[in-house]
């Protein structure tokens, strides 16, 4: 964003996908592609690191009634633990 003149403190997106969850996903609706790969993001407010992530159980509130609660459920704790690793 900096090259485009908007100043900002540092932020690098970090995406991964683990391709058996992925094609299960899709297998379910082809609409979940909106939600992958799973984004990690890591930036800085006010000279402190901050390490977020969106749940992946939240596809099945926005994807109700395809089945892919199991699926995310198992993404969102792997996810998770890359998220708590990353912060210690």
């Amino acid at each position: 964003m900096a090259e485009k003149g908007f100043k900002h403190e540092p932020l690098k997106i970090i995406e991964i996908c683990n391709a058996k969850y992925a094609h299960e996903a899709l297998q379910k609706d082809i609409a979940t592609v909106l939600m992958l790969p799973c984004p990690i993001a890591v930036y800085r407010i006010a000279g402190k690191t901050c390490i977020s992530t969106m749940l992946p159980t939240v596809i099945g509130d926005l994807f109700p009634g395809i089945g892919v609660e199991l699926i995310a459920a198992q993404v969102e704790k792997a996810v998770v633990s890359i998220v708590d690793e990353s912060a210690k």
